[in-house]
């Protein structure tokens, strides 16, 4: 934890193991056993939970909430006010009306292949899986799987169009072939959820 910069407001738990060049700042809270990668930045106010997973280079906006057993894989980004949920079955009580300690249901967590953004103020519902270089327009709510380089908004989240690594629209070339405006990259959809970069 040498080189990581850990703001003083921050609460980071002693068991939590923060990767070099890593950035947590005011109020954020890490969580026992947690693994941020190098080059991790959890921003103002943040809540990452027990144990959640990170890999290298991903950002944690402000407010996000990443709670436990998330894993986020390299180069995620969790924009502003982010939620990421871990109880499928919520309830304040059980059925007899007592109050449901920690032994009482079993964290189901959200998992984030590298490169997908989620944008601003979105809710994955546990235990949903956004595949890689996925986009989650501002204020979705993913209720189901999101396939690599799809582009998801609304509530419940459907697919709109297909994103590339740089995150922006592809064009549709027709024939099931898309290209990148930004990089030139090319895709291939394969079916109605698979889009492959493909070779120049």
């Amino acid at each position: 934890m040498s080189s990581a910069r850990i703001h003083a407001t921050a609460d980071v738990a002693s068991s939590a193991r923060i990767g070099e060049g890593s950035a947590i700042w005011h109020y954020a809270q890490v969580r026992e056993d947690c693994v941020l990668g190098q080059n991790v930045i959890v921003g103002r106010g943040a809540y990452v939970g027990n144990g959640v997973s990170v890999g290298d280079n991903c950002k944690i906006q402000n407010y996000a909430l990443v709670y436990e057993p998330a894993v986020l894989e390299a180069g995620v980004f969790i924009g502003p006010g982010v939620i990421l949920t871990n109880d499928e079955y919520p309830r304040a009580v059980n059925p007899d009306g007592s109050q449901k300690s920690g032994s009482d249901w079993e964290a189901t967590g959200v998992t984030i292949r590298e490169g997908a953004s989620i944008g601003a103020g979105s809710v994955c519902i546990a235990p949903v899986e956004i595949g890689s270089w996925a986009l989650v327009a501002a204020g979705s709510t993913v209720t189901k799987n999101v396939p690599a380089f799809a582009l998801v908004a609304g509530v419940p989240a459907k697919r709109i169009r297909w994103v590339g690594k740089a995150g922006v629209p592809l064009t549709d070339e027709g024939a099931g072939k898309f290209s990148c405006p930004k990089t030139g990259a090319r895709y291939l959809q394969r079916d109605a959820n698979t889009l492959t970069e493909v070779d120049q």
